[in-house]
């Protein structure tokens, strides 16, 4: 799957009509979810016909596109089977029972509900009865090289600087790239961003450690202001652009890093990490969080599959305490930064644990990692439809 996303220009009443195609995006999700709560037996079959009756019962949701409405029955269907697995599997713990959306920020049409312009293909129209109309596009890529069949999905969204507008194509992008003839393996950590098995380090770059003094003083402004005014809700934009800044920085650096790794090797062998379980560590979760590791490992996985390119995620157990010239487990504190083992092997602890890492990444077929190719998830998007 591809996904293009341009900015959306458009006059304040279209807005205002995106608005509201969004809440009620929002109210399909909820009913569906306390339609299944109420009733027994209940599958995603169910709740598509369900979709049915809201339109009837509410003029509201009659306006939204028929095929927008599954949309939204498909989204509440999603954390419905994802709360059956986890029960089916046992995990321990919570088991993640759905809950109600609160702030959704978007809407999402299949193929019907919308039209885009065929002769400049800079401008899409809105058909439905929310009157959202002809809105023009914004963004540097030409709609002109895939064909009109091939987008199965438009979503709009709203965030804190505009709104936007994705298209999700079902096309498989294959990239022919040459032999880089060098193998890589890497171990993530806090004092670099990664360090390779020759010694070569990447700094971390610390985004939010960077902005965190401007979110501080924003969010002191955001508290003086009285609930309900319009210097709040100022406030509160001018504090939502700084977050989505931070964010945008972050995802910008896993990018560029993953396609410069990817470019340089020909097999990428990185640590299987579980970061749910890291962050249970609450004196280093917010370091681990400003990291972004598992959103790097991401797009290392859909480059490398996308360019041709082996990557695998190896366990990452005893890959610190292991020596990598002779095997031998040697326990060190997250404060002994140097590995010495009685071999003579005198290195950096992060080198030799990247030395590991390589080793059984070429020992093992390994697996390509959890990045789900067949989803049709945005990057950043948390209101997945499957």
């Amino acid at each position: 799957m591809l996904v293009l996303e341009f900015k959306v220009r458009a006059k304040q009443y279209q807005y205002t009509a995106i608005d509201e195609a969004i809440r009620t995006a929002q109210f399909v999700q909820n009913k569906c979810l306390r339609f299944w709560m109420d009733n027994q037996k209940v599958d995603k079959y169910d709740l598509n016909k369900y979709c049915r009756v809201l339109a009837h019962d509410f003029h509201f949701a009659n306006k939204l596109n028929s095929q927008a409405r599954q949309s939204s029955a498909e989204r509440a269907w999603s954390a419905i089977s994802r709360f059956y697995d986890n029960c089916k599997r046992k995990i321990p713990g919570k088991k993640g029972y759905p809950k109600f959306k609160k702030n959704c920020r978007s809407v999402e049409y299949k193929t019907t509900g919308w039209k885009l312009d065929l002769n400049t293909r800079k401008a899409i129209t809105f058909t439905d009865k929310n009157n959202i109309g002809r809105v023009k596009l914004v963004g540097t890529y030409d709609l002109h090289f895939y064909p009109i069949e091939s987008i199965k999905r438009v979503r709009l969204i709203r965030r804190a600087d505009g709104y936007y507008c994705q298209f999700i194509l079902s096309i498989d992008v294959k990239i022919d790239s040459s032999p880089a003839n060098s193998v890589i393996g890497l171990d993530v950590g806090l004092e670099s961003f990664y360090t390779d098995q020759n010694g070569q380090k990447i700094d971390n770059p610390r985004f939010l450690r960077k902005g965190e003094k401007k979110l501080k003083k924003l969010q002191r402004r955001l508290s003086r202001k009285q609930k309900g005014s319009s210097n709040r809700r100022k406030a509160r934009a001018k504090l939502a652009k700084a977050h989505l800044k931070i964010s945008r920085q972050r995802k910008d650096f896993a990018v560029k890093l993953a396609r410069c790794v990817i470019y340089s090797n020909d097999v990428i062998a990185y640590e299987d990490l579980r970061i749910k379980n890291l962050l249970k560590n609450h004196c280093l979760a917010k370091s681990i969080n400003d990291a972004a590791w598992y959103q790097f490992r991401e797009w290392i996985e859909y480059l490398g599959k996308k360019h041709g390119k082996i990557t695998v995620a190896v366990p990452p157990h005893y890959t610190s305490q292991k020596c990598s010239n002779c095997g031998e487990i040697v326990k060190k504190s997250l404060s002994t930064r140097t590995h010495i083992c009685a071999c003579g092997c005198h290195l950096d602890r992060d080198e030799n644990a990247a030395r590991n890492i390589l080793k059984i990444g070429l020992s093992t077929a390994g697996h390509s990692g959890t990045w789900l190719q067949d989803s049709l998830n945005a990057w950043g998007e948390d209101t997945a439809t499957f």
